[in-house]
């Protein structure tokens, strides 16, 4: 297990996202309606940060340059133009505090599926 801590609860309001440096691993960390996610910080299409993009249908993350969509939950991709899916991480979380296994991927990852 490589457990890294991301942010306090507190910190992250439901419906937003933010990138957390974790040894130069950027990750897009999310809040959606309480539940914490993490996935790779990197569009699998055109390298941006998807953390400077917009949440939508309550589960989507939207790359700010084309405008591609993935599943947050399981990092599915799931229009155009992104056709590879994202990295997930397992969450971990201790009391306020939110952390994630580097280790891992979340138990909705598209592999596990």
């Amino acid at each position: 297990m490589n457990k890294v801590f991301l942010l306090k609860r507190e910190d992250l309001a439901p419906g937003e996202v933010r990138q957390v440096q974790t040894g130069g691993c950027p990750l897009a960390v999310y809040n959606l309606e309480g539940r914490f996610y993490a996935t790779s910080d990197v569009c699998t299409h055109a390298t941006a940060s998807l953390s400077g993009g917009e949440i939508v249908d309550g589960d989507l993350i939207a790359c700010p340059v084309h405008d591609g969509q993935f599943h947050i939950p399981t990092g599915q991709a799931v229009t155009f133009p992104c056709t590879v899916d994202l990295r997930t991480y397992r969450i971990i979380e201790d009391g306020d505090q939110v952390f994630a296994d580097l280790d891992a991927e979340s138990e909705d990852a598209v592999s596990s599926v």
